[in-house]
């Protein structure tokens, strides 16, 4: 039997998403999630003074093993972080994919809609990344179905436990139906001007310098940049790394 408090946010969450245009998903499985996990992802987030629903950001740093959460704060407009889970699986190596099947994960600038909720994954819950993006479209790049997802097991996708992905999946769910897109930034690692002479080397330095700028327009004003696809390459505005005045 539910606890009240539990039927309390399933029938506000349900309302939230009648009041957009934002339609989830469903399935036994999801509701099963929710029915055990809503309640305990909710109240530990009120003790961060933060709400189920509000805008949601993830990062995921393949070298590191890490995905990270962050909320918006709805006064200033700027993300704070949440919760970092480790990804026990990711394919292939450092570097984008490039076509399908080769293993790759890929690395760049996504997002998520309710179109790529998936509640019914065969690797428990799961969510496509996108890819490919524009920017990948225009460099030939090919592949298909790429996720996060519970599990830990990978070919080409980003792999977390099955408990993480319930809180990871009922956080970005919350947050596309209350109408916010959620960004996915991917990184080969956290991009720290001394990693970056470190792998000065590497054959994918000049895309990697391009991903450095969306990593540092985020660094400087918490706010996920927006880049366009231009001469093959992320662009980003000024107002990409001027924090917004409130």
């Amino acid at each position: 039997m539910l606890r009240t408090t539990t039927l309390a946010l399933l029938c506000s969450f349900m309302l939230c998403a009648c009041q957009t245009t934002k339609t989830t998903p469903n399935s036994n499985r999801l509701a099963q999630v929710k029915s055990m996990r809503l309640t305990d992802v909710s109240d530990e987030m009120r003790t961060q003074h933060l709400e189920i629903g509000q805008p949601t950001f993830i990062r995921i740093f393949k070298e590191e093993k890490i995905l990270e959460t962050w909320i918006q704060d709805t006064q200033t407009k700027r993300y704070f972080p949440y919760k970092q889970f480790p990804i026990c699986k990711f394919s292939g190596r450092l570097g984008p994919k490039l076509a399908e099947g080769d293993g790759q994960a890929p690395e760049g600038f996504y997002e998520v809609n309710a179109q790529q909720l998936n509640p019914w994954s065969k690797y428990h819950l799961s969510f496509n990344l996108g890819f490919p993006n524009t920017y990948d479209r225009a460099r030939l790049r090919t592949g298909s179905n790429i996720m996060v997802h519970g599990g830990c097991k990978s070919i080409g996708c980003y792999a977390i436990t099955d408990k993480a992905m319930e809180e990871v999946y009922l956080m970005t769910e919350a947050a596309i139906a209350n109408g916010h897109t959620v960004p996915v930034h991917i990184f080969p690692f956290r991009m720290t001007l001394q990693k970056m002479f470190e792998t000065k080397h590497s054959r994918w330095r000049d895309e990697w310098a391009n991903l450095r700028q969306g990593y540092d327009a985020f660094e400087r004003t918490k706010i996920p940049p927006k880049p366009i696809f231009k001469n093959y390459k992320y662009a980003f505005g000024q107002q990409d790394f001027e924090a917004a005045l409130y």
